[in-house]
């Protein structure tokens, strides 16, 4: 070996051996290889190279990857696009709907699939034997090259839609997932945004995955990060917000084909019946890229009035208006009698008016802002449309996924309630010492989810297990993130028990067999607190319990005085939505982030999903 060294080492190395030896390198390494001599070029570019990158990243398992290949370009496409998507992988919440909105993000088919679990009730087959009920909230599918496209989910008027749009930056570490609206400029008839690619929004993170040589931008693509619109979308109202994405969702939708209805990931089943699904799956995916493609993700807002929907054209043809004026919407009523006159039409409507300016907020006509040389800075904060759209030409959904600072309590974030977004839940690999750690399914009463005469079916929850330290005590945390109720007990957050482990309980367990008449064994037992009626809903009280550990891997929190019992099961939710049933997505915008305040199911009250949760629903 004294004659080989450097570059002339690897260069001697079988293909075999030197992906393994890959395996010691990531991504970016390999690309900064690749720039040391045209033999090393051509060395790494080799398929088996970037398989063993592929499989590292862990999205998928390796007999599934040799599958997806057939979608791409390459291995080399294929690695591009899971590292952009692993970040997006795992569980995502937000606030409101009160009884539950969690998406979880699984692997389709070279796409990722983000699907809202449904709250609901079980029947007498329990978690792993009931069919999980969930809705498709968007996919981002891999391209030929590895770049990435959205699709948001939607459902208007009885029928499915696909709602095409661009992924403006995914980042290593995101935490927030959001719907915005991006605006662009169009060339020569040609569309100046990147609709196919990433932007990558620090060097940091340029630094963490595939060097930039290797990712495909193009000189446009870079000219119009430079060139971007000075005004984020965040910095808009609310209302602006609002208006905006149902301009573009209601110009851009696509109808979605009974052939591209079918199934988004693979089911829970055999071989034969994985190949017909891979099959099916193949077919779907290449409707959607032509879909995309010969679509329109992005639309000249000046073009607007020649939209098919009434409505659209009335909300583009404000904004066109509210371009018109110097100083935003309805400028030109500042001082105008006009406007007077409507603001003191009603007795109420003057009140209202005199509240505002004393609490340092504008007056408004229809939901409308006025902006008054009497309003305050505070008002000011939004930033106005017309400075949004005024160096842009085109307008289109995209989705952004962040990293920002999230206060938390018991491991739920805190949460902004006027933003199209979901917040990701931290699941960590469990450690010896927090074993119990990660997402849990169960219901009330025992034996586990047997049903009774007067309660056919048992309320499902979703809790999240985490670990905290407390005055120098460890304690176990169960957080309610999903509630199967009709109407919501529990707030979203909530610890439906804390236990300190270093405390043990001994208490004995009520009941002596389980569902099968097997004798129960109790492994470990802590002393805690469970939720009960306290101050309010949204400050409930605690009242003395016991967690049992059972030796079958089933948790049971007790509570002591009502005896009332949560028994709990850790949860493969990938393989439940594998084995779940699909019923149809809300419209568009609540489909991606339900902004409303409910305490109710409003997941069933939407184009047929009320009919769904009680006759035979459509299998996946």
């Amino acid at each position: 070996m004294s004659e080989f060294c450097g570059s002339s080492l690897l260069l001697a190395l079988p293909d075999d051996v030197f992906a393994i030896v890959s395996r010691a390198l990531s991504p970016r390494d390999i690309c900064n290889l690749s720039l040391c001599c045209r033999s090393l070029c051509v060395l790494v570019a080799s398929e088996k190279v970037w398989l063993t990158q592929c499989d590292m990243v862990g999205i998928v398992p390796h007999r599934d990857l040799i599958e997806w290949r057939k979608g791409v370009s390459s291995y080399k496409a294929l690695c591009r696009f899971l590292v952009s998507v692993k970040p997006l992988m795992g569980i995502w919440v937000h606030q409101n709907p009160e009884l539950g909105n969690v998406v979880y993000v699984l692997p389709g088919f070279v796409s990722v699939v983000g699907c809202r679990i449904i709250p609901q009730e079980l029947g007498p087959l329990g978690i792993e034997d009931g069919p999980i009920l969930w809705a498709p909230v968007f996919e981002i599918l891999g391209d030929h090259d590895g770049s990435v496209l959205f699709l948001l989910h939607g459902r208007e008027k009885g029928n499915d839609y696909i709602y095409p749009g661009s992924v403006k930056g995914v980042e290593e570490n995101c935490n927030i997932l959001l719907l915005e609206v991006e605006a662009g400029q169009q060339k020569s008839g040609k569309l100046l945004l990147h609709s196919k690619s990433l932007a990558y929004n620090s060097d940091k993170e340029q630094s963490r995955k595939i060097s930039r040589s290797n990712i495909g931008l193009s000189r446009s693509q870079s000219m119009l990060g430079q060139c971007d619109s000075k005004v984020p979308f965040s910095r808009l109202a609310f209302s602006d917000r609002r208006k905006l994405i149902e301009v573009v969702t209601g110009h851009i939708h696509q109808s979605v084909p009974d052939s591209a209805n079918g199934p988004l990931f693979p089911g829970f089943c055999d071989d034969n019946n994985s190949q017909k699904d891979i099959s099916l799956l193949f077919e779907r995916r290449t409707l959607l890229l032509q879909m995309y493609n010969l679509g329109q993700s992005h639309f000249d807002w000046k073009e607007a009035p020649e939209l098919p929907s009434d409505s659209t054209k009335l909300q583009l043809s404000e904004t066109k208006r509210s371009l018109d004026h110097s100083s935003g919407y309805y400028s030109s009523l500042n001082g105008d009698s006009e406007a007077k006159v409507i603001m003191k039409k009603t007795l109420s409507g003057y009140f209202r008016s005199s509240l505002k300016q004393i609490l340092g907020k504008s007056p408004s006509i229809n939901g409308s802002r006025i902006i008054s040389k009497n309003s305050s800075s505070s008002e000011n904060k939004h930033a106005q449309l017309r400075e949004f759209l005024r160096s842009s030409d085109t307008i289109g959904l995209t989705l952004h996924a962040s990293t920002t600072r999230l206060s938390s309590y018991r491991a739920w974030p805190n949460m902004h309630d006027s933003r199209f977004a979901l917040y990701k839940l931290p699941l960590r690999v469990p450690r010896a010492d927090q074993e119990f750690a990660g997402l849990w399914g169960g219901t009330f009463g025992w034996p586990p989810g047997k049903p009774t005469e007067d309660k056919p079916g048992k309320a499902l929850f979703f809790l999240l297990i985490s670990y905290e330290e407390s005055g120098g005590q460890r304690q176990l945390i169960a957080t309610k993130i999903l509630e199967g109720t009709h109407y919501v007990l529990h707030p979203n957050g909530s610890a439906m028990f804390i236990v300190n482990i270093d405390e043990p309980s001994q208490d004995p367990f009520p009941w002596d067999v389980d569902a099968n008449s097997n004798p129960v064994s109790v492994t470990q037992a802590f002393i805690g607190e469970g939720i009960a009626n306290g101050y309010g809903f949204r400050y409930p009280g605690s009242k003395p319990g016991s967690l049992f550990i059972i030796q079958n891997g089933l948790l049971a929190f007790i509570w002591k005085e009502s005896r009332a019992v949560l028994t709990l099961q850790k949860l493969n939710l990938q393989e439940l939505l594998k084995k779940g049933e699909r019923v149809p997505a809300l419209p568009p915008i609540a489909n991606f982030s339900y902004l409303t305040k409910s305490y109710s199911n409003v997941f069933a009250s939407f184009s047929n999903v009320s009919t769904c949760l009680s006759s035979p629903r459509q299998k996946h």
